[in-house]
């Protein structure tokens, strides 16, 4: 139950972090282009492939509080339902390399990301 209640909590925390990203954006770089689901799905990819790399060797980060900052905060934070709504209404305007250019940076930044990640944790703990 503990391990839950985590979740929830980081969840929570997650969803505020994306909405204020997600609002942030908007501001600076307009509403043309889903540049916030961009945002977070690429930097939530950096993150928890550190994370990811990190948890098992880090032997004070208790079960609980890893699943709370991975699938509460992290999955929350980051979306791919959001990305393939906004890709689907990409094609609808008949934005067709809008749609593309959505689909290819979310999914190559975002690995890329995940990459860095792993390779951050690693460098930094040999």
């Amino acid at each position: 139950m503990t391990g839950m209640l985590w979740v929830a909590s980081g969840g929570a925390v997650g969803a505020m972090a994306r909405h204020a990203a997600s609002l942030w954006a908007a501001s600076v770089l307009g509403s043309r282009f889903p540049w916030g689901t961009l945002l977070v799905n690429v930097l939530g990819s950096l993150v928890l492939g550190a994370l990811a790399t990190y948890a098992p060797r880090a032997p004070g980060l208790s079960e609980p509080v890893r699943l709370g900052l991975t699938t509460g905060v992290l999955g929350a934070f980051t979306t791919f339902s959001t990305f393939s709504v906004q890709t689907m209404a990409l094609v609808d305007r008949g934005a067709m390399g809008a749609a593309l250019a959505n689909v290819l940076a979310n999914v190559g930044l975002s690995l890329a990301a995940a990459a860095l990640g792993v390779a951050l944790v690693r460098w930094w703990a040999t």
